[in-house]
């Protein structure tokens, strides 16, 4: 029997997994493998297809970052009993887009495997110490709202532009959730992912001839360390991953009222990018958008039943890293407006949370609410510079207007008496 926990509201609250166990808290988890695997996974195989990886090396690559990734969701998720939610860094795949190509064409690609793991050693430490869970606690909500809700944005633009290029599956499939959400709440993705796959089906949109069914099984590569490599994908790895997925991810879990101990979770996600490197992970981090479909209350609208959505994304990653060649097959199957208004659906609930708490400064001076903006504009804008993510630059910018346009208290005359 698990040890009894309180919730922010000091009710006494015994888990349960029998009885915490919803069928919206497992779809939630399937959803938010599923958006994985039909966005971020399509830039590590660009990276893995840019940089020439054979076959073998790449289905190693996928299998490494979803059961690396599936542990440590599964096994914390049910340990902290919170929707731990952990994947893959989407802006280190991009990074790694135009730099495997040099090592894999000169023999050297072991120096890659050696600086994913001293990336992944890095973030431990990073995480072990707290400091990056320290620099999120300090800063304004409102601020760290309007950076989730930057990184949310560019899902929900895109349903429109999906629904004008594939109307019948991908309207379909919006009506569809509308419906669910008037009907219930915690089940409109999932009608709104049955019906658009019903009319893909019925349409003919999905090329059923594309996918294929293989055992992936992993691939041992013996690391090596180089100044270089470390210095060319190493230190920005690190960089984007701390600041555009890990800083993210913490944001989500405590906007969702989550005391996440970023301490041990951090750390945890570190060590697994480092043990499943020889494998071909490049890093595993908090995660951010998935992890706002699991926290969200379509997962479970008992925030403490929702560590199910975590331990079920956790089960379905570890499924789907073995089964790696017949799911890449199985999205390229599926059109690609389906994917897109499904993710879209999926996170409007997040982004309108987390739009809420950019508007309201809280405890804090009006001002921060004009700072939010500046990190909502800042984030949404997608900019880049010296290779790390828009949504660090978003925080920052945020942290340093409000810095500015909060007035200051004004000074104790010492010659009046208290």
């Amino acid at each position: 029997m698990a040890q009894t926990r309180t919730t922010d509201t000091d009710t006494p609250y015994r888990p349960n997994l029998r009885r915490d166990v919803s069928a919206s808290a497992i779809m939630a988890g399937f959803i938010a493998v599923a958006v994985s695997y039909a966005g971020p996974l399509l830039v590590t195989l660009e990276a893995a297809r840019a940089g020439g990886l054979s076959a073998e090396l790449t289905a190693s690559w996928v299998w490494a970052i979803s059961v690396g990734s599936g542990v440590i969701s599964l096994i914390f998720s049910w340990f902290t009993r919170q929707p731990i939610m952990v994947a893959w860094s989407i802006p280190g795949a991009a990074l790694l887009v135009t730099s495997l190509q040099p090592y894999v064409e000169s023999g050297r690609y072991s120096e890659v495997i050696g600086a994913y793991i001293v990336c992944g050693v890095a973030s431990a430490i990073l995480g072990a110490t707290g400091l990056l869970g320290k620099l999120i606690a300090a800063t304004p909500k409102p601020i760290t709202a309007a950076v989730l809700a930057g990184v949310l944005f560019p899902f929900a633009i895109k349903v429109a532009q999906a629904v004008i290029e594939n109307p019948i599956v991908a309207g379909g499939l919006v009506l569809g959730y509308l419906v669910g959400r008037r009907w219930n709440p915690r089940y409109a993705v999932f009608v709104a992912m049955a019906i658009g796959g019903i009319l893909a089906t019925v349409t003919g949109a999905t090329n059923a001839l594309a996918i294929q069914f293989a055992i992936t099984q992993p691939v041992w590569v013996t690391p090596s360390f180089s100044l270089q490599a470390v210095l060319e994908i190493a230190v920005p790895l690190f960089i984007v991953t701390a600041a555009g997925q890990n800083a993210p991810g913490l944001i989500v879990m405590h906007n969702s009222g989550y005391a996440a101990n970023d301490r041990l979770l951090l750390g945890a996600a570190g060590v697994a990018s480092a043990i499943f490197a020889p494998f071909n992970s490049h890093q595993l981090n908090f995660a951010a958008v998935t992890a706002a479909i699991a926290t969200s209350e379509e997962s479970h609208p008992d925030k403490r039943r929702r560590y199910i959505a975590g331990m079920s994304c956790g089960l379905f990653y570890i499924v789907g890293g073995f089964l790696a060649t017949f799911i890449v097959s199985l999205f390229s199957a599926i059109p690609p407006g389906m994917i897109t208004a499904l993710a879209g659906v999926a996170l409007l609930s997040p982004l309108q949370n987390s739009l809420y708490d950019t508007m309201h400064e809280g405890k804090h001076h009006k001002s921060v609410i004009e700072a939010a903006l500046i990190t909502l504009a800042v984030t949404i804008s997608g900019v880049t510079a010296l290779g790390i993510v828009s949504a660090f630059w978003g925080l920052l910018a945020g942290i340093v207007a409000y810095a500015i346009l909060r007035p200051r208290p004004p000074k104790m005359d010492p010659a009046v008496e208290i």
